[in-house]
Formats: structure tokens, C-alpha cells, sequence
């Protein structure tokens, strides 16, 4: 009742515009005791409908957003993720095609597959024990996985050779392998879905046997006399076919093939070099076996008559621009007397090819622009074009590789005698060799060479009159009837062939012996050339005796290459 009076009493007051001032102090003793700090005595205000509209939005939005991506799962990928789903218990595994055999001209396997016994999922390659092969089988790179079992790698590939050459034709095609598992992971059943395609098998022109022995003597030479090393090469002059092309020494391809460290470590420290293919990327100074083609170019452009003779006394003179009294000397090895075209060959007289290269006295000579020119037109400064890797180019000397290479020297004319034998700066390859011989043998036909059995014949014809080529074959025959092969005078075949030593180092203490030619005479089926690399100067003993030792070997156990009687191997496939 008090407050009530209280109230009215207020009441009263406010109604007449005035308050007691006790009546203050009364209603501040009566306040609650409200905790302030947690918002005690205080109104609250009511939330606002636009805040209620605004937290509604957001919860539908949000509903909506749910609602259509659980649309685009289950209705619009509901196929792809069911797929998914199913594919948690259907495994891809890989069928690795088997590669395709590679054969030698006989049938001989060279390179085939062998099953892993410790249950890898593809073959492993294996390689036939015949010496020689490695550089012209190459080898092959396994399928790699990685540390989840995984493979990043899916196919075999090819490193060198024809393996590599030739890995689209060997690979296959790889299948596939669909696994059904349970939960737990086992094996259910399982279907083969892609089967694989096994890769083409390859016949080469080479024939195993002849490669092997050629390999043994050239070896076995070279480690007797004291050669770096060395190469050889029989081609047949009529499809560019090669029946050899042996580099020693040579890499093996199982080894490459496993990934033997030790064993590529070695190869790769012997000062021997190995890995170099001799045959087309092996950069020689070819020497005296460049006296052929000298001959036919003389013999075009009519720089000389095949029997006119030149006097070799065992060296000319010429005047020395710089030293008056002291007159630069050319010298022969040795004094051959007067010597016509086919004996100038057949001896193998320098002073000859002085004369008829650079000119001399009376003698007038091809000049180095058109020793160029011929040279070129012989396959020499280029590539063959052969089905293996790495082919080199070699050089043929002239006056801008001169200027070039010296510092802008001028080009004299001891420099066209140089290159007039096979000296100065030239450099070519075995196969180069092989390719330009064959043309001597087969009249102007320069051929691509080959080691795929069978197959197109590319060639061009050289603008040479074709009566020029029998000059120049009856001087390399008469070379080992009487001159400086001899050593191919054998009763079971008639031999034609140039022999040449190259000097080399700056004392000339080392040489590359050289002999190439062809068989038969008469009607030539296979050129030929060796070269041993870097024996000793004084060594009487090179390539014409590897070749010899080969033609004797061959005359027991392969006489049908010695017979002019062609036969046309039948190729494996």
C-alpha cells in the first residue's frame, strides 16, 4: 500500500509539473540490486523481422545449392561415379606385347625373348653369342614402374642400332588385362580386353657367321700388333646390302640391356672407346685409298691419258715462297721409275698422284676445286644414308675449310698435292669407303647402303664414261697380282684392291692401315674395306692381312660368297 501511495503520489507531481525532491531520494534507495556487468536491469530489445528474413534467405540458399549438387551426382553423374564404384573392384593390369625376333640373312636368331623366371610381366631380350653385333642389334630399355608398382614407362624401348631404328616396326602393341577383386583384395576372375599385338620380326642382310670371324681376326690383330682397334665391312654392289659391318671393340647388348653398372662403367673408361661405331661415325684419314677416284676424275675431265707415264725418282720439288734455297720437297715412298695410270695404282706411286692432282711441269693437273667436285660426287663429305645412328660426314680439304680452320691461310699447292693422296686434312668413314668402292665396281653406281634384308635398291649414277671404270679396276687388280696387295692373291677367287697408310701424330709414329677392293674380278658381287686404327709405323702387318685371313676362312666354310653365281637369300618373317 505504501508503494501504491507512492506511485499516485508521483502521479500527482507530474500532473502539476513538479517533483519533490525527497521523493527522488526515496525511489533511489528502492532500486534492485540488478548485476549490471551481466546486463541485469536492462531492457531488451526485440530482433527485427528484417533480420528474420535476411538468416531465412540465407538458410535457403544453402538448401538449394545442397539440393542441386545432390541432383548432379546422383542424376547427371550418377553413370560415371556408378563406374567409379565399380571400378574399386575392377583392376587394369598391362599385357606387354612380345617383341618382334630379329634374324640374320641365313635365319640365324640374333635377338629374341626369353620368360622372366622371377615372374616380371614381360619377356626379357636376349642376344645371340656371335661377336660383332652389339653396335648393329643395339638394345633395348625395359618397362620402368615406379615405388607403388606403377608403370610410368609402358613399353620397351629401343637405345641403339636396330632396335632403335627399327622400334616402331619391332614394339607390338600392348593389351589389356581387366581383374575382378572382393573387399578383401582376391582375385575373383578376370578377362582379357585388349589382347596384345606382337611386334614384326626383322631379317637382316647381315649373315652372322662372316660377322663373328671378322670380328675374331680383326680383334685378335689388333691386340697382337698393337691397333687401338679397327673395322670392317663387305657390301653387296649390286643392292647396297651388308653382309658385315664389324666394328672391335664393341659394347655387349645384355649388358646395356640389365643396366650393368660395373660393366658400362668399364666400357665407358676403356680408352678403346667402345661405344664408337667405327664403321659410320669412325673418322680416318683415308690415304692412298683415295687414288681410285683420282684416277676417274683425271680420266673425266681428260687431265691425263691412262698410259701416258710419269717419272717417280722418289719425289719432286717445288720453289718455297719463303725460303728461296730451300725448295719444298714432296716425297714418294719410294722410287717407282716411269708408271702409267693402272701401275701408278697398282704400286700405289704418290708422285703420280702429285702430278695428276696438283700438276706438275709440263703436267697439267685437276686443281683442288674440281678434286672437290669429284670427291663429293664419290658419296665422300656426306652422309650414305644408312638405316644406323650417329653417321658422320667426314672432310674433304679445300681452300674456305682452310682459311677457316687456319686463321685465314692461304691455300698452296702443296696442300692439293697433300689432299691428292689422302692426306692433309681428309677424314672419312668405312661405310663412305664401302659405298664409293662399290661404285668403282659396279661402273657409276653409287648405292645407299643397308643392313635390312631386301627391300627397295637407292642409288644414282655417277656422270663418269663407263671405259673409265675398267681402267681403274684392272690398276687395282693388278695391285694384287703384282703390287702392293699381294697379299689377296688367292687361288679361289680373283681379288681387285687398293691398299693405304695413313701417318698420323705430329712425329708420325702411328698409321691406319687401309685396304679395300672387291670379288670377283670379272663380274664384282661384294666390296670390301678395313682399316686398323693406330698401330705402330714400322708394323708391316694390317689391314690387308685381316682380309686376307677372312677370304681364307671364307673359301672353307662360306665359299658360295666367292662364286660369281648370285644366290638370293629368302627372308624370315
Amino acid at each position: 500500500m505504501a508503494l501504491k501511495r507512492r506511485f499516485l503520489s508521483i502521479k500527482s507531481s507530474r500532473k502539476y509539473g513538479e517533483i519533490a525532491p525527497e521523493d527522488i531520494f526515496i525511489d533511489s534507495s528502492n532500486l534492485p540490486k540488478f548485476n549490471r556487468d551481466q546486463f541485469e536491469g536492462r531492457l531488451e530489445k526485440p530482433i527485427s523481422t528484417s533480420t528474420f528474413l535476411y538468416v531465412g534467405f540465407f538458410f535457403v540458399i544453402v538448401g538449394v545449392i545442397f539440393l542441386f549438387r545432390l541432383f548432379f551426382l546422383q542424376i547427371n553423374q550418377g553413370e560415371i561415379y556408378a563406374a567409379k564404384s565399380e571400378n574399386n573392384r575392377l583392376r587394369h593390369s598391362l599385357i606387354f606385347a612380345e617383341r618382334g625376333l630379329i634374324y640374320d640373312r641365313k635365319g640365324t636368331e640374333l635377338a629374341w625373348n626369353s620368360p622372366d623366371p622371377s615372374g616380371n610381366p614381360f619377356s626379357l631380350r636376349e642376344y645371340a653369342s656371335f661377336s660383332g653385333l652389339s653396335h648393329i642389334l643395339g638394345y633395348v630399355k625395359y618397362p620402368s614402374k615406379d615405388s607403388d608398382g606403377f608403370y610410368y614407362q609402358e613399353t620397351f624401348d629401343g637405345k641403339d642400332g636396330v632396335e632403335k631404328i627399327y622400334n616402331p616396326f619391332l614394339a607390338g602393341q600392348n593389351g589389356i588385362l581387366i581383374i575382378e577383386t572382393d573387399a578383401l583384395g582376391a582375385i575373383q576372375s578376370q578377362s582379357v580386353i585388349e589382347p596384345p599385338l606382337r611386334g614384326q620380326s626383322l631379317t637382316l642382310s647381315i649373315d652372322a657367321r662372316l660377322q663373328g670371324e671378322l670380328y675374331r681376326i680383326i680383334g685378335e690383330t689388333a691386340r697382337n700388333v698393337g691397333f687401338v682397334g679397327g673395322s670392317s665391312i663387305i657390301m653387296d654392289v649390286k643392292t647396297g646390302e651388308l653382309l658385315a659391318l664389324t666394328n672391335f671393340p664393341e659394347y655387349s647388348s645384355r649388358d646395356l640391356a640389365e643396366g650393368d653398372f660395373q660393366k658400362i662403367t668399364k666400357y665407358l673408361e676403356d680408352a678403346s672407346k667402345p661405344f664408337l661405331n667405327r664403321t659410320v661415325s669412325g673418322l680416318y684419314i683415308p690415304g692412298s685409298v683415295i687414288k681410285p677416284f683420282m684416277a676417274l676424275a683425271a680420266l673425266q675431265e681428260n687431265v691425263i691419258s691412262p698410259e701416258k707415264q710419269i717419272l717417280s725418282t722418289g719425289s719432286i720439288s717445288i720453289p718455297n715462297p719463303f725460303f728461296e734455297d730451300k725448295p719444298s720437297v714432296f716425297r714418294d715412298w719410294k722410287a717407282h721409275g716411269l708408271v702409267d695410270m693402272r701401275h701408278a695404282l697398282a704400286v700405289s706411286s704418290d708422285v703420280y698422284f702429285y702430278e695428276v692432282g696438283g700438276g706438275f711441269e709440263s703436267q697439267k693437273g685437276l686443281g683442288i676445286e674440281r678434286i672437290e667436285k669429284y670427291m663429293r660426287s664419290f658419296g665422300f663429305g656426306e652422309e650414305t644414308g644408312i638405316d644406323l645412328l650417329q653417321e658422320e660426314k667426314g672432310l674433304i680439304p679445300s681452300p674456305e675449310w682452310k682459311k677457316e680452320v687456319f686463321n685465314e691461310e692461304d691455300w698452296r699447292i702443296g696442300d692439293t698435292y697433300n689432299t691428292s693422296i689422302g692426306q692433309y686434312g681428309f677424314q672419312v668413314t668405312p661405310i663412305q669407303m664401302a659405298r664409293a668402292i662399290g661404285a668403282v665396281a659396279n661402273r657409276g653406281i653409287l648405292l645407299r647402303p643397308k643392313v635390312i634384308l631386301g627391300g627397295k635398291v637407292e642409288s644414282q649414277s655417277l656422270d663418269i664414261a663407263s671405259e673409265y671404270f675398267d681402267i681403274v679396276k684392272e690398276g687395282m687388280r693388278l695391285a694384287v697380282t703384282e703390287g702392293t696387295a699381294q697379299g689377296l692373291s688367292i687361288p679361289q677367287v680373283k681379288i681387285a684392291a687398293k691398299t693405304g697408310t695413313a701417318e698420323l701424330g705430329i712425329a708420325k709414329q702411328f698409321v691406319n692401315s687401309w685396304v679395300v677392293g672387291f670379288f670377283p674380278y670379272e663380274n664384282p658381287r661384294y666390296v670390301f674395306t678395313v682399316v686398323m686404327e693406330k698401330g705402330p709405323v714400322k708394323n708391316l702387318i694390317g689391314g690387308t692381312f685381316v682380309m686376307r685371313q677372312l677370304l681364307e676362312w671364307m673359301a672353307v666354310n662360306t665359299p658360295e660368297y666367292l662364286s660369281e653365281e648370285i644366290i638370293n637369300p629368302i627372308p624370315y618373317f
